[in-house]
C-alpha cells in the first residue's frame, strides 16, 4: 500500500502528490494563525489532529487533467480541508459527540458556543482564501455550502413523506457528504483550465465516490474489531444515528427482525447492548445487502471516468475507489 493509501499508484506521480500534500498541510497551517490566541488553539484542535485529507488528495487528483497545476491548486485543496474541518465542529454540537479524530471534540473541550464559532471561524477563512480564486470558484463554494446545510437540515428534520427512510437518507449523504467531494474534484479540474466536459467527468466521479465513501464508514461501523479504521465499532448505534445497514432491517417488515428493530430506532446506552447488537449485525444479510450496494456504487464511480483519458492520474482515482471498498472487506 502506498502512503497515499492508494495501490498500486504511479510512483513519480505519489512522489508529486506527496509533495504537494505538504504544501497544503503547510498552508492550512499557516492560514489558521491570528492575533487570538484561543481562536487558534481552537481552529488547530482537528487540523493537528490529522484525518484522512481525502478531499485535498481529490483535488489535486483531478488537476492532472488540465494543464495548469499552479499554487491555486494547493489553495482550493486547502479551502474543500478547511470546509470539511468547519462542519466537523458543527456536526459535533448537533451530535453531542464526545471525540472526534480520536481526540476530545472541542464542544467537550471547552463547550458549544466556542466549537460553534470556531466552525464559523473556518469559513471565515475558506472565504478570504477564495477571494483569490475568482468569482466563479466563489459561486461554486456558494452553491456547495447551500446543499451542506440542507443536508443538515435533512438529517435533523428526518424522514421526507413520500420516501422511505433509505431513500431519505441516500438524498441526505449525496447532499452532506458526496456534495464536498464532487466540489473538490470541480476545483482541481477547475482551476488546472480542463475542458468543461472534463470538469463535468470528474465532478460525477467525486458525487459517486462521496457517496461510496459515506456508505463504506457505515459498514465499518458494523463490520470492524478494532479501531484501526480510526473509527471506534457501534459509534453510530451509541449515537442512535441511522446508516445504511440499520435503515435495512428497519425498513424490513420480516418477523424475525422486530426485536433488532425495537432496539435499532433509539441510541444504546448499554455497552453490553452495544456489543451484542454488532455481533446481531455482523452476521445479517442487511450488511451483505449494503456492501452489494457499495460495490454497485462504486461500479459507477469508476465508470463515470470512463470518458477520461488514460493516465496515471486516471488510474489512481480508480483505485482510489477500490481502496475505499477494501476498507470495508
Amino acid at each position: 500500500m502506498s502512503r497515499l493509501g492508494i495501490p498500486a499508484i504511479d510512483p513519480a506521480l505519489e512522489a508529486e502528490i506527496l509533495a504537494n500534500m505538504v504544501k497544503v498541510e503547510e498552508l492550512l497551517a499557516s492560514h489558521i494563525e491570528g492575533k487570538y490566541p484561543l481562536v487558534i488553539e481552537t481552529s488547530r484542535h482537528l487540523v493537528e489532529a490529522g484525518g484522512k485529507r481525502l478531499r485535498p488528495l481529490v483535488t489535486l487528483l483531478a488537476s492532472y487533467f488540465g494543464p495548469n497545476r499552479g499554487n491555486e491548486i494547493i489553495k482550493a485543496a486547502v479551502v474543500v480541508e478547511l470546509t470539511h474541518l468547519g462542519t466537523l465542529y458543527h456536526d459535533d454540537v448537533m451530535d453531542e459527540a464526545p471525540m472526534r479524530r480520536g481526540v476530545e471534540s472541542a464542544n467537550a473541550r471547552w463547550n458549544n458556543t466556542v466549537a460553534i464559532l470556531t466552525g464559523d471561524y473556518l469559513f471565515a477563512k475558506t472565504s478570504e482564501m477564495l477571494a483569490d480564486l475568482g468569482p466563479e470558484a466563489v459561486r461554486l463554494q456558494a452553491h456547495t455550502f447551500e446543499r451542506l446545510v440542507i443536508g443538515q437540515i435533512m438529517e435533523t428534520q428526518g424522514s421526507t413523506p413520500g420516501m422511505s427512510m433509505l431513500d431519505h437518507y441516500l438524498t441526505v449523504v449525496l447532499d452532506k457528504t458526496s456534495s464536498l467531494i464532487a466540489t473538490s474534484a470541480r476545483y482541481g479540474a477547475m482551476l488546472a483550465g480542463a475542458d468543461q466536459a472534463t470538469i463535468d467527468t470528474l465532478t460525477k466521479y467525486g458525487e459517486k465516490m462521496g457517496t461510496v465513501f459515506q456508505l463504506a464508514d457505515d459498514i465499518i461501523d458494523i463490520a470492524s474489531t478494532s479501531n484501526e479504521s480510526g473509527k471506534t465499532p457501534g459509534t453510530d448505534l451509541r449515537e442512535g444515528v441511522p446508516t445504511l445497514v440499520t435503515l435495512y432491517i428497519t425498513e424490513s417488515n420480516d418477523p424475525k427482525d422486530a426485536e433488532l428493530k425495537k432496539i435499532l430506532l433509539a441510541p444504546i446506552t448499554d455497552e453490553a447492548i452495544v456489543q451484542s447488537t454488532l455481533i446481531a449485525l455482523r452476521s445479517h444479510e442487511a450488511l451483505a445487502k449494503s456492501r452489494v450496494l457499495v460495490n454497485q456504487m462504486a461500479d459507477e464511480a469508476k465508470a463515470a471516468l470512463v470518458p477520461l483519458p488514460d493516465c496515471p492520474a486516471k488510474d489512481a482515482l480508480i483505485s482510489l475507489c477500490e481502496a475505499v471498498i477494501t476498507r470495508t472487506a
